[in-house]
């Protein structure tokens, strides 16, 4: 088994910067993708960031050149670097990791507002 829990959200000014980060326990390959979906209200789930084998990173184009994915192998760790955040950003955000299914953290709420 798989579990994956988040920390880092909270209420962040419009322009303000926030890390997310996932430790991950249980059957974790490097090889399997790794990486963070959020879900706005009223809204389908969608995928921010992630990184696969090689470290091949895939950026959702609403967050690309202000959001960084990173990932520490050794430690089972993902983290994601948030930066110059738009109220858009606002959304419940999920660890995610890819083996012989879809595994996901309890979310952590990103809320952007003045």
């Amino acid at each position: 088994q798989v579990q994956l829990v988040e920390s880092g959200g909270g209420l962040v000014q419009p322009g303000g910067s926030l890390r997310l980060s996932c430790a991950a326990s249980g059957r974790i390959y490097s090889t399997n993708a790794m990486g963070w979906y959020r879900q706005a209200p009223g809204k389908q789930r969608e995928l921010v960031a992630s990184m696969s084998w090689r470290e091949t990173t895939n950026y959702n184009d609403a967050v690309k050149g202000r959001f960084t994915v990173s990932r520490d192998i050794a430690k089972n760790t993902v983290s994601l670097e948030m930066n110059n955040l738009k109220p858009e950003d606002t959304a419940v955000y999920y660890c995610w990791y890819y083996s012989d299914r879809h595994y996901w953290g309890q979310g952590t709420q990103v809320t952007v507002s003045s």
